[in-house]
């Protein structure tokens, strides 16, 4: 017997604490640094294994081959079922058991998933990887998948769910290096609470931070790691930080000079494992010990967390008592799960239009036509798992048709390509396009697809192969599927004047034609050096023309005109359009647009114009604007990219099979000038999400049609203590099902406060619940409300504060269409005035214009004007934060805790408003000296203020690089 398992710390029978004590004690340092990478080393003499912290399960379990995959996350929202949820969370544990048994120091069991933060703007360009705008229904669903996923055993965890990314990540420009300015309010009552839920109801226990800033802390080191994650909701697990995001933090973020530094904040800001080279983290913690930037006791607390996991995940442990490790590789894509990826799918579905064509009556179609670019494929994306098999609407279709003729036509042009002097694009060996003279060889023939906004991809129909870059530099026909993390299938093409088009990769340099091996190839123009210029010296001749490529491209066949013929011969068409989850919005890419590609609104409305029997279904990874067709088609159909059984599900919606329950997640605006700048994270001011909005919209938050009738009677609504003695708004309210068909509901709650201090949503969603109801059936649905839901963030107090007010409490079908409403009287709290005779922080002001929030060392964050060239900067902007209701009335004396961002400023004390009555101003004189890349340096500042003994609301107003962190009246 090895001697290490005598030790403590492998005896599973002893507290875990005492484990652990025992497990600290015996590393030496250098072992303790390296079990801080992700990569975490084995401790061969201790027993302790290699550990690989990390991998994806987004929907499923990703990466690693063939898994169960379930809709994208967004689509799995659109359930609004957390039971579901929960299901597909053991599925995932169970598959990732599996694949850890296979390989267990590489396939580890701590998972990148879920995606927690909030969409609050659908031009993000990873949207499909997240819940929606609101904090409820992302807590909740994320809470069940993660109770699914951990398992429910009171000490062993089946695998460990890492929420991410810890927070206000809905940007993909700049995100290296951008700053969300978040203000108290807008923290407290949606950005954290989102992950409240999941942590303190769904016991996740590992987290990651983000790429971007935080009030101009990187959120690897955000204070709100220690202060709220481990400090007020008490989560044991360990923090990841972003991958790569140690030394970006240097290199990007421009926030420490060192790696040993960026490591050393780090840790101190509660972040335990390091996702980041192996030899990098090693020498910069290293390095950070010899300088003293960090302690041995360091290195131990994130040991603490992450082995405090690792031994719940059954590591170091011989009493055969985890019953998760008997869970064998028979799990992997079982048939049991296949059913849960259709349930998922086909509950994942949302009606948004129906003007009484759906459902399709099987019985009645003798000739169905099946159209549009997605109609015939099942896209994965990049946190995709490995499809064990696929059903396209197409073949669902089918299958549920056999009496009918199916038709198909994907809607695109057939195209040629001819160069300028006369030669044609054909295919060469292994794909290869290669310029040949006409009739030399058959000219190849391409489906293009134009994916909207300069992107464009072609398929051979000779090898069904899409045209991508290859490592060696030339275009083939070679690629099965668009993807990866550079999309080298996506074509940008360049129409001239003339007819003609230049070609551009998907990085943007210009295509040429070029010699290789005596074949002119088309490849991406290199950068050349003194040695690549030929014999006549010739800068533009390096292995033949380094000219732009001219080519003609020729439509062989016209998609629309083949789908228009298709249509008119039809019973019904269906027209499957959508995006594909690699291009015009992805990682690292925003949408350029909410709208769909013009070339399939084009094909939409031309079908719909020859059969006005037609079907529109969306299979998108975010919400559209569809002003041109909400008009045009008569049924709409919304999924995200939904996995394995898409297609049998559609199908199933479609023929009646199922009646089609789910809901929006997320607002459909009509177009992107309801939103304000993607870099504005205040949904309050804004009025964005359908919390604050009040304008119109395509669909609402919560909207979702079926094919049956529900009426809504009987809401009652009282305040109750819980079983647990917990304050509790009792809610009821019965639901009938009036209509013919057997459906699921969604019940949804919102409330609205009729007064307040301060701006309150318009509606929030408070409680939901997804039912079954048999038609004719009554139910009655109950639900129990902590009272703290209907809690607001009180900046004067900075806590939450249940104001004592008139309350709306409305059921509904979704946020805009309320079929009960009850009111009831809270009594609570009444804000009291403020009192500015005592140090206020500056970022608790009630309004604000032209400011933003950004780094204080000295604690909470200093406040200062937008500056230019920052995204939110507007000429002639003035920039001022303002403070009510204010009980102190003599005041004659400012004083403030500032400093100089940049360049010295003031600040102008002002009654009544940013163009009140001026009572004084405060000087702030310029840097000296640099804070993590600052040049400023904090001082207090006073000074007088004329008489002035009605100052109710009291206004500051910034000039230069003046930040404010906080002040007094005297």
């Amino acid at each position: 017997m090895k001697e290490y398992v005598q030790y403590p710390m492998w005896d599973a029978t002893l507290p875990l604490e005492e484990r652990l004590n025992d497990l600290i004690a015996r590393l030496t340092t250098e072992e303790k640094i390296r079990l801080i990478p992700t990569r975490e080393a084995a401790v061969p003499r201790l027993g302790i294994p290699g550990y690989n912290v990390g991998g994806e399960a987004a929907h499923g379990v990703a990466w690693i081959g063939e898994a169960t995959v379930f809709p994208q996350p967004l689509g799995l929202s659109s359930t609004w079922n957390t039971k579901l949820m929960r299901e597909i969370g053991s599925v995932i544990g169970d598959e990732a058991r599996a694949y850890h048994h296979r390989a267990p120091e590489r396939h580890g069991l701590t998972l990148w998933a879920p995606t927690v933060d909030l969409e609050r703007d659908p031009r993000w360009g990873r949207t499909e990887e997240g819940y929606g705008e609101d904090p409820v229904l992302t807590g909740e669903m994320s809470a069940a998948l993660v109770k699914g996923m951990q398992g429910n055993h009171s000490f062993y965890l089946k695998m460990v769910a890492t929420l991410k990314h810890f927070f206000a990540n809905n940007n993909e420009k700049d995100r290296l290096n951008c700053s969300s300015s978040i203000d108290p309010r807008n923290l407290r009552e949606y950005y954290l609470k989102a992950f409240e839920t999941p942590f303190v109801e769904g016991g996740a226990l590992s987290m990651m931070t983000a790429y971007n800033s935080i009030n101009g802390t990187p959120a690897i080191e955000s204070p709100y790691v220690n202060d709220v994650v481990k400090g007020e909701w008490a989560m044991p697990g360990f923090i990841v930080c972003d991958g790569g995001d140690l030394s970006q933090t240097v290199n990007y973020h421009g926030y420490h000079a060192t790696h040993a530094e960026s490591a050393a904040g780090a840790l101190k800001a509660g972040v335990d494992c390091l996702t980041d080279e192996v030899d990098l983290v090693v020498s910069a913690l290293e390095e950070a010990l010899e300088r003293n930037l960090l302690e041995v006791k360091d290195l131990d607390r994130a040991i603490r967390n992450i082995f405090g996991v690792r031994m719940r995940l059954g590591q170091l442990d011989q009493t055969g008592l985890n019953p998760y490790s008997s869970i064998s590789e028979s799990v992997l894509c079982a048939p049991e799960h296949a059913k849960l990826s259709y349930r998922a799918a086909a509950e994942s579905i949302v009606l948004l239009k129906n003007e009484g064509l759906l459902p399709l009556k099987a019985e009645t179609l003798q000739k169905v036509s099946v159209i549009g670019p997605l109609a015939n494929v099942v896209y994965t994306d990049w946190y995709s798992g490995t499809l064990p098999y696929r059903v396209t609407a197409l073949e669902g279709l089918r299958k549920q048709l056999p009496g009918a003729e199916v038709t198909f036509t994907d809607g695109n042009d057939r195209i040629s390509l001819r160069t300028g002097d006369g030669k044609v694009i054909t295919l060469g060996a292994e794909g290869k396009l290669v310029a040949d003279p006409e009739g030399s060889a058959e000219t190849a023939e391409f489906i293009h697809q134009d994916w909207g906004w300069g992107s464009h991809t072609l398929r051979s129909v000779n090898n069904n192969r899409y045209v991508s870059l290859t490592e060696q530099g030339i275009y083939q026909a070679n690629a099965p599927e668009i993807g990866g993390w550079f999309v080298k299938e996506v074509i940008q093409i360049d129409s001239q004047a003339d007819g003609n088009s230049t070609l551009r990769s998907w990085n943007g340099v210009p295509l040429a034609l070029t010699e290789q091996q005596g074949q002119r190839v088309l490849s991406p123009i290199t950068e050349q050096t003194d040695e690549d210029l030929n014999a006549s010296g010739n800068p533009n001749a390096i292995d033949g023309t380094q000219e732009p490529a001219v080519l003609k491209l020729s439509v062989i066949a016209d998609g629309i005109e083949q789908a228009r013929v298709a249509a008119q011969n039809s019973d019904v068409s269906v027209v499957v359009v959508g995006n594909s989850p690699y291009i015009n919005g992805k990682e690292e890419i925003d949408r350029p647009s909410l709208l769909l590609p013009p070339d399939q609104v084009q094909l939409v409305k031309e079908v719909c114009n020859v059969n006005p029997n037609t079907v529109v279904v969306i299979v998108g990874s975010y919400p559209f604007a569809l002003q041109e067709l909400k008009d045009v088609a008569p049924a709409i159909v919304y999924l995200t990219h939904a996995g394995q059984e898409l297609g049998n599900a559609v199908a199933d919606v479609l023929l009646g099979n199922y009646a089609p329950a789910g809901r929006l997640n997320m607002t459909w605006y009509e177009d992107e000038s309801q939103l304000p700048n993607i870099m504005d994270y205040d949904i309050i001011l804004n009025d964005t999400t359908y919390m604050y909005h009040e304008g119109p919209v395509l669909f609402p938050f919560g909207h979702g049609l079926t094919y049956s009738e529900f009426e809504y009677t009987s809401i009652q609504v009282d305040r109750v203590q819980g079983a647990s003695g917990d304050d509790m708004l009792k809610i009821e309210v019965q639901v009938e099902n009036t209509g013919s068909y057997d459906s699921d509901e969604v019940v949804q709650l919102y409330g609205r406060a009729q007064t307040s201090r301060v701006k309150r949503p318009q509606r929030q969603l408070i409680g939901f619940r997804r039912i079954h109801v048999a038609s004719g059936a009554v139910e009655k649905v109950s639900f129990e409300i902590p009272m703290e839901k209907l809690a607001l963030w009180d900046v004067t107090r900075d806590r939450y504060c249940l104001e004592t007010a008139s309350w709306s409490i409305m059921a509904g079908r979704s946020s805009l269409d309320i079929r009960q409403t009850a009111e009831i009287h809270i009594e609570g709290e009444i804000i009291p005035a403020r009192a500015l005779n005592q140090p206020t922080y500056a970022e608790n002001y009630d309004a604000y214009a032209g400011i933003l929030l950004d780094e204080c060392l000295e604690g909470r964050s200093a406040v200062r004007a937008i500056a230019s060239g920052e995204p939110l900067y507007r000429e002639g902007q003035s920039s001022w934060i303002s403070f009510h209701d204010n009980a102190f009335r003599q005041a004659r004396e400012f004083e403030g805790r500032v400093a100089a961002f940049g360049k010295a400023g003031n600040l102008e004390i002002r009654a009544g408003g940013p163009d009140g009555r001026l009572l004084g101003t405060c000087i702030v004189p310029g840097p000296a000296g640099s804070v993590n890349g600052k040049d400023l340096q904090w001082l207090t500042v006073r000074c007088n203020l004329e008489t002035e003994h009605e100052i109710d609301q009291l206004c500051l107003v910034f000039n230069g690089g003046a930040a404010l962190q906080q002040f007094v009246l005297h």
